[in-house]
């Protein structure tokens, strides 16, 4: 993504922010575009060039009763066909290469200590980010709107470690995920620092198939953990990979997304991107 692209994509969630706030006065192309210093034609060309849809396709996607559709029509089959998906055409899931090792109790208890991370900055379809990395995988990966911050935030997860800023490729290998072309990637490998709960939890995460949800009640039931859907919760809030375990994926049962770590309008952005991608064969603009 280059720095017109990134451009682009602050416009697009500054329109998505907007539509949220006033969702129920239902804003034409023109109001949204203003909001945003475009014409309506220029707003809705670049819409369409980021999501694949026109703008009021996109809002179909983002909505509360398109979220309780997919809900209910994925009760039964939402994690099978995770695994009968495959590898072709526009439904591959990149889930199938992403492989969770969680770290050592040493490694877990001593917070980092003896580990060397390597870090950088990137930039990805949803924005700026931050991937870091272990001899032994990705160990981080977080949305970076100010890189102070977002460095903050990998230095509180493993105080003891020692950082190096530099790119390698296990960062690159990761990254690629953002292209949608995966047709080149190895195996990404995470190496993870959490409890054993968090970790099943973080794995079930992998199993949501793209454009699809799933609710904090299904993901405690496929760990066998039926009433222990708070403490699921609180494990996909600490979830350190942002997109590649698709914690957005995740929302309430009524069909509202609810939180996210990396901000409610990304986490809107990136569910409205992906319901675009898997239903473009029955759009309508």
């Amino acid at each position: 993504m280059n720095e017109q692209e990134y451009i682009n994509y602050t416009r697009i969630a500054e329109a998505i922010e907007y539509i949220l706030q006033n969702h129920t006065e239902q804003p034409t192309l023109e109001e949204i575009a203003k909001k945003v210093y475009l014409s309506p034609f220029h707003f809705q060309k670049m819409f369409t060039d980021w999501a694949g849809v026109s703008p009021k396709k996109f809002l179909q996607f983002i909505s509360v009763q398109h979220a309780k559709q997919i809900l209910n029509n994925s009760k039964t089959t939402l994690f099978e066909t995770a695994y009968k998906t495959g590898l072709s055409g526009t439904g591959r899931l990149h889930d199938l290469f992403v492989k969770i090792e969680g770290m050592t109790p040493g490694e877990y208890k001593n917070k980092g200590e003896n580990l060397t991370i390597n870090y950088s900055f990137a930039e990805s379809l949803f924005g700026r980010i931050l991937v870091a990395s272990t001899h032994k995988g990705i160990c981080y990966m977080g949305f970076s709107d100010d890189k102070q911050i977002a460095f903050s935030e990998l230095e509180k997860r493993f105080p003891k470690a020692s950082f190096i800023q530099q790119t390698d490729e296990i960062q690159q290998n990761a990254l690629k995920i953002y292209t949608q072309d995966w047709s080149e990637i190895n195996k990404i490998k995470l190496h993870l620092k959490g409890t054993d709960f968090q970790l099943k939890v973080w794995e079930a995460l992998l199993k949501i198939p793209t454009g699809n949800l799933a609710t904090y009640g299904n993901i405690a039931n496929l760990i066998q953990k039926p009433k222990a859907s708070r403490a699921v919760g609180t494990a996909i809030g600490n979830n350190p990979i942002a997109f590649l375990i698709p914690c957005h994926r995740v929302i309430q049962s009524t069909g509202i997304f609810g939180g996210y770590m990396w901000g409610t309008t990304r986490k809107t952005a990136i569910i409205g991107w992906e319901a675009s991608k898997i239903n473009t064969s029955n759009i309508t603009v």
